[in-house]
């Protein structure tokens, strides 16, 4: 059994380190990049819904684990996941397509903003990998290491999807 989760690992070792690289990466570049559409709706205030939605998600699927309702727990799991990229792709989308939006703030409210802002993009470029480990060692049955980063996943992405509202409402006034 032991040689089948080394193997395992090793399997999807490659692509977690190819995406948790790729993806910050192709962001970074496609904020250089500016297309001239006016998408359809405004998109901040739907990605920050998303954000709050994952949020929430994320606490439901501790709580349905911790009931052991185990099959629950994944299908909120892959939603969070699913809402993570949909939350990305609004992203990219709106940042290819808008200039970005400066914080009009200022005293130590402009501290608390940048804060949160920096703090939040750091994470959410250093729990890629987390979330994408932890859900190879679920989809692995390696559930014991599946466990163990999860403990660590879990705090991350709730902060990073919690503050990513916080980042919204602080900068809404100035869109």
């Amino acid at each position: 059994m032991k040689g089948q989760e080394v193997s395992n690992d090793k399997k999807y070792n490659k692509l977690i380190i190819i995406l948790s690289i790729v993806i910050p990466l192709a962001v970074a570049a496609l904020f250089g990049i500016k297309i001239d559409v006016e998408l359809p709706v405004f998109l901040p205030p739907i990605y920050a819904c998303i954000n709050a939605v994952t949020a929430l998600v994320l606490v439901l699927a501790f709580i349905a684990v911790q009931n052991k309702k185990i099959k629950l727990h994944e299908r909120l799991m892959k939603f969070a996941i699913i809402l993570s990229v949909l939350f990305l792709l609004m992203y990219i989308a709106y940042h290819m397509t808008s200039d970005s939006t400066k914080f009009g703030g200022d005293g130590i409210a402009k501290y608390f903003y940048y804060f949160i802002l920096l703090t939040h993009i750091v994470m959410s470029v250093a729990v890629i990998p987390f979330v994408l480990i932890t859900y190879v060692r679920a989809i692995t049955n390696n559930i014991e290491k599946h466990k163990k980063i999860a403990k660590i996943t879990f705090p991350l992405w709730l902060y990073v999807a919690i503050t990513g509202v916080i980042v919204y409402i602080m900068i809404s006034p100035y869109y």
